[in-house]
Protein backbone atom coordinates (compact mmCIF):
# COMPACT_ATOMS: atom_id res chain seq x y z
CA UNK A 1 0.00 0.00 0.00
CA UNK A 2 1.43 3.35 -1.02
CA UNK A 3 1.49 6.11 1.54
CA UNK A 4 0.65 9.74 0.91
CA UNK A 5 4.22 10.97 0.57
CA UNK A 6 4.65 14.39 -0.95
CA UNK A 7 6.58 12.98 -3.90
CA UNK A 8 5.76 9.26 -4.29
CA UNK A 9 8.09 7.80 -6.92
CA UNK A 10 5.25 5.85 -8.48
CA UNK A 11 3.58 9.03 -9.70
CA UNK A 12 6.67 11.13 -10.34
CA UNK A 13 7.17 13.04 -13.59
CA UNK A 14 9.97 15.38 -14.64
CA UNK A 15 9.21 18.90 -13.54
CA UNK A 16 10.94 20.65 -16.46
CA UNK A 17 13.45 22.28 -14.14
CA UNK A 18 10.74 23.68 -11.89
CA UNK A 19 11.66 23.73 -8.23
CA UNK A 20 9.01 23.44 -5.53
CA UNK A 21 9.18 25.88 -2.63
CA UNK A 22 7.69 25.27 0.78
CA UNK A 23 5.27 28.22 0.48
CA UNK A 24 3.56 26.63 -2.52
CA UNK A 25 1.33 23.60 -2.11
CA UNK A 26 2.52 20.57 -4.02
CA UNK A 27 0.28 17.85 -5.43
CA UNK A 28 0.71 14.59 -7.28
CA UNK A 29 -2.43 15.33 -9.26
CA UNK A 30 -4.55 18.43 -9.78
CA UNK A 31 -7.89 18.16 -11.56
CA UNK A 32 -9.31 21.30 -13.14
CA UNK A 33 -13.08 20.94 -13.10
CA UNK A 34 -15.35 19.16 -10.61
CA UNK A 35 -17.94 17.82 -13.02
CA UNK A 36 -18.64 14.07 -13.36
CA UNK A 37 -15.30 13.44 -15.02
CA UNK A 38 -13.28 15.74 -12.78
CA UNK A 39 -14.59 14.79 -9.35
CA UNK A 40 -14.50 11.07 -10.20
CA UNK A 41 -10.87 11.42 -11.34
CA UNK A 42 -9.98 13.28 -8.15
CA UNK A 43 -11.61 10.66 -5.94
CA UNK A 44 -9.86 7.85 -7.82
CA UNK A 45 -6.52 9.63 -7.49
CA UNK A 46 -7.05 9.96 -3.76
CA UNK A 47 -7.97 6.30 -3.49
CA UNK A 48 -4.67 5.38 -5.16
CA UNK A 49 -2.72 7.40 -2.64
CA UNK A 50 -2.01 10.51 -4.68
CA UNK A 51 -2.01 13.87 -2.99
CA UNK A 52 -4.83 15.45 -4.95
CA UNK A 53 -6.61 18.75 -5.45
CA UNK A 54 -9.72 19.52 -7.49
CA UNK A 55 -10.58 23.04 -8.64
CA UNK A 56 -13.90 24.44 -9.83
CA UNK A 57 -15.18 27.99 -10.10
CA UNK A 58 -18.84 27.06 -9.63
CA UNK A 59 -18.49 26.31 -5.93
CA UNK A 60 -20.79 23.32 -5.49
CA UNK A 61 -19.10 20.37 -7.23
CA UNK A 62 -20.78 18.27 -9.87
CA UNK A 63 -20.38 20.57 -12.86
CA UNK A 64 -23.15 21.22 -15.34
CA UNK A 65 -24.52 17.70 -14.88
CA UNK A 66 -25.37 17.87 -11.20
CA UNK A 67 -26.12 21.59 -10.95
CA UNK A 68 -27.89 22.63 -14.16
CA UNK A 69 -28.05 19.55 -16.37
CA UNK A 70 -28.60 15.82 -15.98
CA UNK A 71 -29.77 15.77 -12.37
CA UNK A 72 -32.19 18.71 -12.21
CA UNK A 73 -33.70 17.80 -15.58
CA UNK A 74 -34.39 14.26 -14.35
CA UNK A 75 -36.05 15.66 -11.24
CA UNK A 76 -38.42 17.73 -13.37
CA UNK A 77 -38.95 14.88 -15.83
CA UNK A 78 -39.97 12.67 -12.91
CA UNK A 79 -42.31 15.25 -11.38
CA UNK A 80 -43.95 16.17 -14.69
CA UNK A 81 -44.38 12.49 -15.60
CA UNK A 82 -46.25 11.87 -12.33
CA UNK A 83 -48.55 14.79 -13.10
CA UNK A 84 -49.10 13.64 -16.68
CA UNK A 85 -49.98 10.10 -15.58
CA UNK A 86 -52.33 11.38 -12.88
CA UNK A 87 -54.02 13.68 -15.38
CA UNK A 88 -54.37 11.23 -18.26
CA UNK A 89 -54.11 7.67 -16.96
CA UNK A 90 -55.35 7.40 -13.37
CA UNK A 91 -59.02 7.15 -14.34
CA UNK A 92 -58.54 4.03 -16.46
CA UNK A 93 -56.81 2.37 -13.50
CA UNK A 94 -59.81 3.07 -11.28
CA UNK A 95 -58.21 6.01 -9.49
CA UNK A 96 -60.38 9.12 -9.47
CA UNK A 97 -58.68 12.39 -8.59
CA UNK A 98 -60.29 15.80 -8.31
CA UNK A 99 -58.65 19.18 -7.94
CA UNK A 100 -55.36 18.13 -9.56
CA UNK A 101 -53.07 21.15 -9.71
CA UNK A 102 -49.51 22.07 -10.55
CA UNK A 103 -47.26 23.76 -8.00
CA UNK A 104 -44.23 24.75 -10.06
CA UNK A 105 -42.46 26.35 -7.11
CA UNK A 106 -42.66 23.10 -5.14
CA UNK A 107 -41.35 21.18 -8.15
CA UNK A 108 -38.37 23.51 -8.27
CA UNK A 109 -37.81 23.08 -4.52
CA UNK A 110 -37.77 19.29 -4.90
CA UNK A 111 -35.30 19.66 -7.77
CA UNK A 112 -33.04 21.91 -5.72
CA UNK A 113 -33.16 19.50 -2.79
CA UNK A 114 -31.90 16.69 -5.01
CA UNK A 115 -29.09 18.88 -6.33
CA UNK A 116 -27.97 20.00 -2.88
CA UNK A 117 -27.97 16.46 -1.51
CA UNK A 118 -25.77 15.15 -4.31
CA UNK A 119 -23.33 18.07 -4.54
CA UNK A 120 -22.86 18.24 -0.78
CA UNK A 121 -22.24 14.50 -0.80
CA UNK A 122 -19.33 14.94 -3.20
CA UNK A 123 -17.70 17.72 -1.21
CA UNK A 124 -18.59 16.57 2.28
CA UNK A 125 -18.15 12.83 1.89
CA UNK A 126 -16.36 11.67 -1.25
CA UNK A 127 -13.64 14.34 -1.28
CA UNK A 128 -13.04 14.09 2.45
CA UNK A 129 -12.93 10.30 2.40
CA UNK A 130 -10.32 10.35 -0.38
CA UNK A 131 -8.42 13.29 1.18
CA UNK A 132 -9.00 15.52 -1.86
CA UNK A 133 -8.45 19.27 -1.37
CA UNK A 134 -11.29 21.19 -3.03
CA UNK A 135 -10.42 24.69 -4.24
CA UNK A 136 -13.31 26.94 -5.27
CA UNK A 137 -12.10 29.31 -7.93
CA UNK A 138 -11.03 29.81 -11.55
CA UNK A 139 -7.91 27.86 -12.53
CA UNK A 140 -5.36 28.91 -15.11
CA UNK A 141 -2.26 27.09 -16.30
CA UNK A 142 0.66 29.45 -15.68
CA UNK A 143 3.45 26.94 -16.23
CA UNK A 144 4.00 23.28 -17.16
CA UNK A 145 3.48 22.26 -13.53
CA UNK A 146 1.93 25.43 -12.16
CA UNK A 147 -1.70 26.45 -11.70
CA UNK A 148 -2.88 29.84 -10.47
CA UNK A 149 -6.34 29.91 -8.93
CA UNK A 150 -8.42 33.06 -8.64
CA UNK A 151 -10.39 31.99 -5.60
CA UNK A 152 -14.07 32.83 -5.22
CA UNK A 153 -13.22 34.75 -2.04
CA UNK A 154 -11.10 37.14 -4.18
CA UNK A 155 -7.77 35.72 -3.01
CA UNK A 156 -5.21 34.11 -5.32
CA UNK A 157 -3.45 30.82 -4.79
CA UNK A 158 -0.68 29.19 -6.78
CA UNK A 159 -0.12 25.43 -6.60
CA UNK A 160 2.22 22.91 -8.21
CA UNK A 161 1.29 19.58 -9.75
CA UNK A 162 3.21 16.62 -11.09
CA UNK A 163 0.16 15.66 -13.14
CA UNK A 164 -2.78 17.74 -14.32
CA UNK A 165 -6.17 16.71 -15.68
CA UNK A 166 -8.23 19.20 -17.65
CA UNK A 167 -11.92 18.42 -17.09
CA UNK A 168 -13.54 21.79 -17.70
CA UNK A 169 -16.63 20.48 -19.46
CA UNK A 170 -18.72 22.40 -21.96
CA UNK A 171 -21.12 25.29 -22.39
CA UNK A 172 -24.32 25.72 -24.40
CA UNK A 173 -23.79 26.47 -28.08
CA UNK A 174 -25.24 29.79 -29.25
CA UNK A 175 -27.03 30.92 -32.41
CA UNK A 176 -26.04 34.21 -34.06
CA UNK A 177 -28.90 36.67 -33.77
CA UNK A 178 -30.51 34.83 -30.85
CA UNK A 179 -29.32 36.52 -27.67
CA UNK A 180 -29.76 34.38 -24.58
CA UNK A 181 -30.90 36.23 -21.45
CA UNK A 182 -31.94 33.13 -19.44
CA UNK A 183 -35.34 34.75 -18.90
CA UNK A 184 -37.18 34.84 -22.22
CA UNK A 185 -34.58 33.20 -24.45
CA UNK A 186 -32.91 30.49 -22.43
CA UNK A 187 -30.51 27.60 -22.47
CA UNK A 188 -31.27 24.45 -20.50
CA UNK A 189 -30.14 26.38 -17.40
CA UNK A 190 -32.98 28.89 -17.72
CA UNK A 191 -35.49 26.21 -18.76
CA UNK A 192 -34.93 24.54 -15.39
CA UNK A 193 -36.01 27.70 -13.59
CA UNK A 194 -39.28 28.78 -15.22
CA UNK A 195 -41.47 29.94 -12.34
CA UNK A 196 -44.63 29.24 -14.29
CA UNK A 197 -45.64 27.12 -17.26
CA UNK A 198 -45.15 29.08 -20.49
CA UNK A 199 -48.22 29.06 -22.72
CA UNK A 200 -46.14 28.68 -25.87
CA UNK A 201 -42.57 27.34 -25.89
CA UNK A 202 -40.29 26.91 -28.88
CA UNK A 203 -37.41 24.49 -28.54
CA UNK A 204 -34.58 25.03 -31.02
CA UNK A 205 -32.92 21.68 -31.63
CA UNK A 206 -34.46 18.19 -31.62
CA UNK A 207 -31.67 16.55 -29.65
CA UNK A 208 -31.48 15.12 -26.15
CA UNK A 209 -31.78 18.36 -24.16
CA UNK A 210 -34.51 19.84 -26.32
CA UNK A 211 -36.74 16.77 -26.23
CA UNK A 212 -36.28 16.23 -22.50
CA UNK A 213 -37.06 19.82 -21.55
CA UNK A 214 -39.80 19.99 -24.16
CA UNK A 215 -41.35 16.92 -22.54
CA UNK A 216 -41.23 18.52 -19.08
CA UNK A 217 -43.10 21.66 -20.06
CA UNK A 218 -45.32 19.90 -22.58
CA UNK A 219 -46.60 17.57 -19.86
CA UNK A 220 -47.29 20.55 -17.62
CA UNK A 221 -49.39 22.25 -20.28
CA UNK A 222 -47.14 24.23 -22.64
CA UNK A 223 -47.80 24.24 -26.35
CA UNK A 224 -44.34 23.05 -27.43
CA UNK A 225 -42.95 23.40 -30.94
CA UNK A 226 -39.56 21.92 -31.75
CA UNK A 227 -37.65 23.63 -34.56
CA UNK A 228 -34.91 21.51 -36.13
CA UNK A 229 -32.56 22.39 -39.00
CA UNK A 230 -32.33 18.78 -40.19
CA UNK A 231 -35.18 16.74 -41.66
CA UNK A 232 -35.20 14.34 -38.67
CA UNK A 233 -35.03 14.37 -34.89
CA UNK A 234 -32.25 13.00 -32.64
CA UNK A 235 -29.32 13.08 -35.08
CA UNK A 236 -27.05 10.08 -34.57
CA UNK A 237 -29.82 7.85 -33.23
CA UNK A 238 -30.84 4.84 -35.34
CA UNK A 239 -33.26 6.28 -37.89
CA UNK A 240 -35.89 3.54 -37.47
CA UNK A 241 -35.99 4.19 -33.73
CA UNK A 242 -36.01 7.97 -34.26
CA UNK A 243 -39.02 7.86 -36.58
CA UNK A 244 -41.09 5.86 -34.12
CA UNK A 245 -39.92 8.17 -31.30
CA UNK A 246 -41.12 11.23 -33.18
CA UNK A 247 -44.50 9.62 -33.85
CA UNK A 248 -45.01 8.78 -30.18
CA UNK A 249 -44.08 12.25 -28.92
CA UNK A 250 -46.11 14.18 -31.48
CA UNK A 251 -49.05 12.08 -32.63
CA UNK A 252 -49.75 9.71 -29.76
CA UNK A 253 -48.78 11.74 -26.69
CA UNK A 254 -49.31 15.11 -28.39
CA UNK A 255 -46.58 16.59 -26.20
CA UNK A 256 -44.95 18.59 -28.97
CA UNK A 257 -45.09 19.37 -32.66
CA UNK A 258 -42.09 19.45 -34.98
CA UNK A 259 -40.94 21.93 -37.61
CA UNK A 260 -38.21 19.95 -39.32
CA UNK A 261 -35.97 21.27 -42.08
CA UNK A 262 -36.26 24.71 -40.51
CA UNK A 263 -33.52 27.22 -39.69
CA UNK A 264 -33.61 30.03 -37.16
CA UNK A 265 -32.84 33.46 -38.61
CA UNK A 266 -33.06 35.55 -35.44
CA UNK A 267 -35.05 36.39 -32.34
CA UNK A 268 -36.30 39.56 -30.70
CA UNK A 269 -37.92 40.11 -27.32
CA UNK A 270 -40.98 42.33 -27.76
CA UNK A 271 -42.72 43.10 -24.48
CA UNK A 272 -43.54 39.81 -22.81
CA UNK A 273 -43.20 37.78 -26.03
CA UNK A 274 -40.38 36.49 -28.20
CA UNK A 275 -40.60 36.92 -31.95
CA UNK A 276 -38.64 34.08 -33.52
CA UNK A 277 -37.81 34.37 -37.21
CA UNK A 278 -37.57 31.02 -39.02
CA UNK A 279 -37.34 29.82 -42.62
CA UNK A 280 -37.00 26.52 -44.49
CA UNK A 281 -33.42 25.19 -44.25
CA UNK A 282 -33.22 24.80 -48.03
CA UNK A 283 -34.58 28.27 -48.71
CA UNK A 284 -38.02 29.81 -48.74
CA UNK A 285 -40.26 32.40 -47.13
CA UNK A 286 -39.54 33.56 -43.60
CA UNK A 287 -42.05 33.17 -40.79
CA UNK A 288 -42.40 34.93 -37.43
CA UNK A 289 -43.38 32.75 -34.48
CA UNK A 290 -44.69 34.68 -31.47
CA UNK A 291 -44.09 32.69 -28.28
CA UNK A 292 -43.59 33.12 -24.54
CA UNK A 293 -40.23 31.39 -24.20
CA UNK A 294 -37.51 30.08 -26.49
CA UNK A 295 -35.12 27.29 -25.47
CA UNK A 296 -31.84 27.17 -27.39
CA UNK A 297 -30.63 23.56 -27.33
CA UNK A 298 -28.50 23.04 -30.43
CA UNK A 299 -25.67 21.29 -28.61
CA UNK A 300 -22.67 22.18 -26.51
CA UNK A 301 -19.11 23.42 -27.06
CA UNK A 302 -15.96 22.78 -24.96
CA UNK A 303 -15.36 25.32 -22.20
CA UNK A 304 -11.68 26.27 -22.38
CA UNK A 305 -11.71 30.07 -22.22
CA UNK A 306 -8.99 31.61 -20.05
CA UNK A 307 -7.49 28.26 -19.13
CA UNK A 308 -4.03 29.17 -20.40
CA UNK A 309 -3.59 26.31 -22.86
CA UNK A 310 -1.33 28.48 -25.03
CA UNK A 311 0.95 29.13 -22.07
CA UNK A 312 1.99 25.48 -21.91
CA UNK A 313 1.62 24.74 -25.63
CA UNK A 314 -1.36 22.39 -25.54
CA UNK A 315 -2.28 21.25 -29.06
CA UNK A 316 -5.88 21.49 -30.24
CA UNK A 317 -7.90 19.40 -32.68
CA UNK A 318 -10.37 21.98 -33.89
CA UNK A 319 -12.44 23.06 -30.89
CA UNK A 320 -11.32 20.19 -28.66
CA UNK A 321 -8.04 19.35 -26.94
CA UNK A 322 -6.01 16.76 -28.82
CA UNK A 323 -5.21 13.64 -26.80
CA UNK A 324 -3.69 10.23 -27.40
CA UNK A 325 -5.20 6.83 -26.54
CA UNK A 326 -4.18 7.36 -22.91
CA UNK A 327 -5.93 10.76 -22.71
CA UNK A 328 -2.57 12.58 -22.59
CA UNK A 329 -2.07 15.85 -24.40
CA UNK A 330 1.14 16.63 -26.25
CA UNK A 331 2.45 17.67 -22.82
CA UNK A 332 2.56 14.11 -21.37
CA UNK A 333 1.84 14.95 -17.73
CA UNK A 334 -1.23 16.99 -18.70
CA UNK A 335 -4.32 14.94 -19.48
CA UNK A 336 -7.74 15.98 -20.77
CA UNK A 337 -11.10 14.22 -20.41
CA UNK A 338 -14.82 14.66 -20.97
CA UNK A 339 -16.51 17.31 -23.05
CA UNK A 340 -13.29 19.17 -23.87
CA UNK A 341 -11.94 16.26 -25.96
CA UNK A 342 -13.39 14.28 -28.87
CA UNK A 343 -16.33 11.93 -28.46
CA UNK A 344 -19.88 12.16 -27.16
CA UNK A 345 -20.53 14.76 -24.48
CA UNK A 346 -21.81 12.36 -21.84
CA UNK A 347 -21.25 12.43 -18.09
CA UNK A 348 -20.57 8.70 -17.89
CA UNK A 349 -18.08 8.87 -20.75
CA UNK A 350 -16.21 11.57 -18.80
CA UNK A 351 -16.27 9.42 -15.65
CA UNK A 352 -14.74 6.46 -17.47
CA UNK A 353 -12.06 8.71 -18.94
CA UNK A 354 -11.31 10.19 -15.54
CA UNK A 355 -10.65 6.78 -14.03
CA UNK A 356 -8.65 5.66 -17.08
CA UNK A 357 -6.44 8.76 -16.94
CA UNK A 358 -5.69 8.29 -13.25
CA UNK A 359 -4.95 4.60 -13.70
CA UNK A 360 -2.57 5.42 -16.54
CA UNK A 361 -0.82 7.97 -14.30
CA UNK A 362 -0.42 5.29 -11.67
CA UNK A 363 1.00 2.77 -14.13
CA UNK A 364 -2.13 0.61 -14.00
CA UNK A 365 -3.08 0.79 -17.66
CA UNK A 366 -6.43 2.48 -17.97
CA UNK A 367 -8.73 2.02 -20.96
CA UNK A 368 -12.08 3.20 -22.29
CA UNK A 369 -14.05 1.14 -24.81
CA UNK A 370 -15.76 3.83 -26.86
CA UNK A 371 -17.81 1.21 -28.72
CA UNK A 372 -19.65 0.31 -25.52
CA UNK A 373 -20.80 3.68 -24.19
CA UNK A 374 -24.58 3.91 -23.89
CA UNK A 375 -26.68 6.95 -24.62
CA UNK A 376 -30.08 7.63 -23.07
CA UNK A 377 -32.86 10.17 -23.65
CA UNK A 378 -34.95 10.31 -20.48
CA UNK A 379 -38.30 11.11 -22.02
CA UNK A 380 -41.24 8.70 -21.77
CA UNK A 381 -40.80 6.30 -23.37
CA UNK A 382 -37.06 6.37 -22.82
CA UNK A 383 -34.67 5.96 -25.73
CA UNK A 384 -31.45 4.06 -25.10
CA UNK A 385 -28.74 3.01 -27.49
CA UNK A 386 -25.30 1.42 -27.58
CA UNK A 387 -23.00 0.42 -30.42
CA UNK A 388 -23.56 0.87 -34.15
CA UNK A 389 -26.82 2.00 -35.71
CA UNK A 390 -28.27 0.25 -38.72
CA UNK A 391 -27.52 3.39 -40.74
CA UNK A 392 -23.83 3.17 -39.82
CA UNK A 393 -23.62 -0.52 -40.68
CA UNK A 394 -25.17 0.08 -44.09
CA UNK A 395 -22.82 2.98 -44.79
CA UNK A 396 -19.79 0.87 -43.80
CA UNK A 397 -20.94 -2.08 -45.89
CA UNK A 398 -21.01 -4.42 -42.88
CA UNK A 399 -23.29 -7.43 -43.29
CA UNK A 400 -25.58 -7.92 -40.32
CA UNK A 401 -28.64 -9.67 -38.97
CA UNK A 402 -31.42 -7.66 -37.40
CA UNK A 403 -33.94 -8.60 -34.76
CA UNK A 404 -36.82 -6.44 -33.55
CA UNK A 405 -39.29 -7.10 -30.76
CA UNK A 406 -42.10 -4.65 -29.91
CA UNK A 407 -43.08 -3.95 -26.32
CA UNK A 408 -46.68 -4.52 -27.43
CA UNK A 409 -45.79 -8.24 -27.42
CA UNK A 410 -44.18 -8.07 -23.96
CA UNK A 411 -46.44 -9.25 -21.13
CA UNK A 412 -45.09 -6.85 -18.48
CA UNK A 413 -45.46 -3.85 -20.79
CA UNK A 414 -49.02 -4.86 -21.64
CA UNK A 415 -49.83 -5.44 -17.96
CA UNK A 416 -48.76 -1.95 -16.96
CA UNK A 417 -50.31 -0.48 -20.12
CA UNK A 418 -47.01 1.03 -21.22
CA UNK A 419 -46.20 -0.77 -24.44
CA UNK A 420 -44.97 1.87 -26.90
CA UNK A 421 -41.64 1.19 -28.59
CA UNK A 422 -39.39 -1.75 -29.32
CA UNK A 423 -35.98 -3.36 -28.87
CA UNK A 424 -33.75 -3.61 -31.93
CA UNK A 425 -30.65 -5.81 -32.05
CA UNK A 426 -27.95 -5.80 -34.72
CA UNK A 427 -25.37 -8.60 -34.94
CA UNK A 428 -22.62 -9.60 -37.35
CA UNK A 429 -24.05 -11.83 -40.08
CA UNK A 430 -21.22 -14.37 -39.92
CA UNK A 431 -20.18 -14.43 -36.24
CA UNK A 432 -23.42 -13.23 -34.56
CA UNK A 433 -21.34 -10.88 -32.41
CA UNK A 434 -23.42 -7.96 -31.13
CA UNK A 435 -22.81 -4.75 -33.06
CA UNK A 436 -25.53 -2.47 -31.70
CA UNK A 437 -28.66 -2.49 -29.56
CA UNK A 438 -31.32 0.21 -29.62
CA UNK A 439 -34.35 0.51 -27.37
CA UNK A 440 -37.39 2.73 -27.24
CA UNK A 441 -39.68 1.93 -24.37
CA UNK A 442 -40.39 1.99 -20.64
CA UNK A 443 -37.26 1.79 -18.51
CA UNK A 444 -35.01 1.51 -21.57
CA UNK A 445 -32.32 3.56 -19.81
CA UNK A 446 -31.87 0.75 -17.29
CA UNK A 447 -32.38 -2.21 -19.64
CA UNK A 448 -29.70 -1.02 -22.07
CA UNK A 449 -26.95 -2.12 -19.69
CA UNK A 450 -27.49 -5.79 -20.46
CA UNK A 451 -26.53 -4.91 -24.03
CA UNK A 452 -23.61 -2.76 -22.86
CA UNK A 453 -22.14 -5.70 -20.94
CA UNK A 454 -22.72 -7.88 -24.00
CA UNK A 455 -20.82 -5.52 -26.29
CA UNK A 456 -18.05 -5.02 -23.72
CA UNK A 457 -17.36 -8.75 -23.52
CA UNK A 458 -17.96 -9.64 -27.17
CA UNK A 459 -21.22 -11.54 -26.67
CA UNK A 460 -23.37 -12.84 -29.49
CA UNK A 461 -27.10 -12.29 -29.82
CA UNK A 462 -27.51 -16.00 -29.06
CA UNK A 463 -25.60 -15.54 -25.78
CA UNK A 464 -28.19 -13.04 -24.55
CA UNK A 465 -31.09 -15.01 -25.99
CA UNK A 466 -30.05 -18.17 -24.14
CA UNK A 467 -29.69 -16.29 -20.84
CA UNK A 468 -32.70 -16.84 -18.58
CA UNK A 469 -34.76 -13.69 -17.98
CA UNK A 470 -37.30 -13.43 -15.18
CA UNK A 471 -40.98 -13.40 -16.15
CA UNK A 472 -42.81 -11.12 -16.42
CA UNK A 473 -40.22 -8.39 -17.02
CA UNK A 474 -39.64 -5.70 -19.59
CA UNK A 475 -36.17 -7.17 -20.08
CA UNK A 476 -37.68 -10.20 -21.76
CA UNK A 477 -38.05 -7.94 -24.80
CA UNK A 478 -34.25 -7.90 -25.05
CA UNK A 479 -34.15 -11.69 -24.96
CA UNK A 480 -36.84 -11.95 -27.63
CA UNK A 481 -35.16 -9.36 -29.87
CA UNK A 482 -31.94 -11.39 -29.63
CA UNK A 483 -33.89 -14.55 -30.47
CA UNK A 484 -35.28 -12.72 -33.51
CA UNK A 485 -31.72 -11.82 -34.54
CA UNK A 486 -30.18 -15.30 -34.72
CA UNK A 487 -33.36 -17.39 -35.01
CA UNK A 488 -37.04 -16.64 -34.25
CA UNK A 489 -38.79 -15.06 -31.25
CA UNK A 490 -41.38 -17.02 -29.28
CA UNK A 491 -43.98 -14.37 -28.55
CA UNK A 492 -44.36 -12.81 -31.97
Amino acid sequence: MLGRATKPLRFAHALHGTRFFSSVKEYDCVVIGAGPGGYVAAVKAGQLGMKTACIDKRGPPGGTCLNVGCIPSKALLNASHHYHVAQHDFKKYGINVSGLEIDVKQMLKAKDKAIKGLTSGIEGTLFKKSKVDYLKGFAKLTGPNEITVDMNDDSTETIKAKNIIIATGSDSAQIPGVEVDEKMIVTSTGALEFDKVPEKLVVIGAGVIGLEMGSVWGRLGSEVTVVEFLDRITPGVDSEIAKQFQTILSRKQKLMSFKLGTKVMGAEVVGDKVHLKVAPSKGGDEEIMEVDKVLVSIGRVPYLEGLGLDTVGIEMDGRVIKTNDHLQTNVPHIYAIGDCIKGPMLAHKAEEEGIAAIEHMAGLGGHVNYDAIPGVIYTHPELATVGKTEDELKEAGIKYNKGVFPFMANSRARTIDDADGMVKVLADKETDRLLGVHMLGPNAGEMIHEAVVGLEYGASSEDLARTCHAHPTLSEAVKEACMATYDKPIHM
